[in-house]
């Protein structure tokens, strides 16, 4: 089952680097295991966003590539891809 994340506006302004550098403290947090069970869940839930969003910007980098090197002529031209 593939279930769709919802990605707060919070994290949706976040530049991949930002967001994967706060995933990374997220789990830096998890793996010490010093803190409680309710916080674990809040930050786990935020870090599951937050991994959503670094995977949704990394397809539309994707995307943005495949598109550079997929030209029918073989040249390497360059299009602006809409959802960037």
């Amino acid at each position: 089952m593939n279930k769709k994340i919802e990605v707060k506006d919070d994290i949706k302004k976040l530049s991949f680097e930002e967001a994967l550098s706060e995933l990374e403290g997220i789990v830096e947090r998890l793996e010490r295991g010093d803190i409680d069970l309710e916080d674990s869940i809040s930050i786990y839930e935020r870090g599951v966003a937050l991994k959503a969003h670094c995977e949704s910007k990394l397809e539309k980098a994707k995307m943005k590539v495949d598109k550079i090197i997929t030209q029918p002529d073989g040249d390497f031209k360059s299009e602006p891809l809409d959802e960037i």
